[in-house]
């Protein structure tokens, strides 16, 4: 048995989804621990495309393995229910038992999302690019305490009364400060009773259901969302998402002690982008970054928002190494960089006369660092049919031992395409453990 952590490296969008599917298959039970549906996780099998938002990757695999959604993910019950019931009709059953749910989660509300868009509106130019999907709101709520749970559904008492206190203070700020209309109380009640219902079968406790699957022998995968870079600790603050996005999160995010992680494995697209607002210093608004983008197809998963693209900033991640205690890494989209004469590293920053080998704190350094990069040599070799190391060309191969260099950690899987089968495996995570 392994217990494997996959996180992202850089902000996000890395190919996480496509790694887990693929590791899935070593995985009895994979897990998602923090993030909501702001997230978006696109697997390509059998040639269809699949766009996953809050059940883990997992659910395309076999019968045999077992779903779960943490305590530190903000559900949105309508979302998740529509997810299980796009799945079932695409052929893909997902009954209570195959996935479950965890009586901790907090809810993303009406109001949370009411609250976003507004926020996001009165900002203008000034937003940060924000989702509007509810999540920062709801997980306000649960630091606040004034959150609403997935167990709470299952008690129409409890939930009442806890929907009538926080809905008071929420329309106030609604209607007096965003100038929006407030939302009536007996529509959310008798909506989330029904989700509640719905959703019962699946609700359980995940910490348990956990150590169970570990006092069994079993194999399990836990499953981040989005990157290193949109940590609410470690990321480019603001411009953040509301969760603990690094390794440690799926400690907290599913009820398990850090003793029991075998590895962590870290996604890093061969080269970086973002989605949203927030510095980037190797952005490219070049015809290389076009070239990135149109060969990468970067559009945001959830949003649909076209990527910025940039050179592969080894800044970013070694901040991943140091702040995930990575054991190795997984590159994506290697074969999105044939055709490109030469390529360029970032490795480090430049900012006043000062290098940067590590992030910055200060984010106007960030937005306003010269990244200082070295250029390696180019392929042009369509590499989508390679399937060992040495069949790269040369040039490919010496790109992931410069980044192996660079990082301080080993290559463990290339992807060279979007299906399962267009990987390079030179060390499975879940061998030898």
């Amino acid at each position: 048995m392994a217990n494997v952590i996959v996180v992202g490296t850089q902000w996000g969008d890395e190919g996480k989804g496509k790694i887990v599917d693929l590791l899935t298959s070593r995985a009895q039970v994979i897990v998602r621990f923090q993030g909501g549906n702001n997230a978006g996780h696109t697997l390509v099998v059998g040639g269809e495309k699949y766009i996953l938002h809050l059940i883990p990757s997992g659910i395309l695999n076999a019968d045999d393995k077992t779903c779960l959604i943490g305590n530190g993910v903000v559900v949105d019950p309508e979302v998740l229910l529509k997810e299980i019931e796009t799945l079932n009709q695409r052929g893909y059953p997902v009954p209570p038992g195959k996935l479950y749910l965890s009586e901790n989660a907090h809810l993303i509300m009406p109001y949370h999302k009411a609250i976003d868009h507004g926020r996001e509106a009165r900002k203008g130019k000034k937003a940060i690019g924000t989702t509007g999907r509810g999540i920062g709101p709801c997980y306000e709520d649960k630091i606040a305490r004034r959150g609403i749970k997935v167990i709470d559904l299952l008690d129409e008492n409890l939930f009442a009364e806890k929907l009538r206190d926080v809905l008071e203070e929420k329309n106030f700020y609604l209607e007096k400060f965003l100038g929006v209309n407030p939302l009536p109380f007996e529509a959310i009640y008798d909506t989330y009773l029904s989700f509640g219902r719905q959703l019962a079968p699946y609700v359980t406790n995940v910490s348990v259901k956990l150590a169970e699957a570990m006092e069994a022998g079993k194999s399990i995968l836990f499953e981040g969302a989005q990157g290193t870079q949109l940590d609410i600790d470690h990321g480019t603050y603001p411009f953040v998402t509301s969760s603990n996005t690094v390794a440690g999160g799926a400690c907290c995010g599913a009820g398990i002690g850090p003793t029991k992680i075998d590895v962590v494995l870290g996604i890093c697209k061969a080269y970086t982008t973002r989605v949203g607002g927030g510095p980037f210093p190797t952005e490219l608004t070049d015809e290389v970054g076009d070239h990135l983008q149109r060969q990468g197809a970067e559009f945001g998963s959830t949003t649909g928002r076209k990527r910025r693209c940039g050179w592969l900033d080894i800044v970013v991640l070694r901040e991943a190494v140091r702040l995930n205690g990575l054991t190795a890494l997984a590159i994506t989209k290697l074969d999105v960089l044939s055709g490109l004469k030469s390529l360029k590293i970032c490795t480090a920053y430049q900012y006043e006369g000062q290098i940067f080998r590590s992030m910055p704190a200060n984010i106007n350094q960030v937005a306003q660092a010269q990244p200082i990069y070295e250029e390696l040599e180019g392929w042009s070799e369509d590499i989508s049919g390679v399937r060992a190391f040495e069949e790269l060309p040369s040039a490919a191969q010496n790109y992931i031992r410069r980044i192996e260099e660079l990082a301080g950690v080993p290559v463990w899987l290339i992807s060279v395409g979007a299906s399962r089968e267009e990987t390079i495996i030179l060390h499975h995570p879940f061998a030898g453990h």
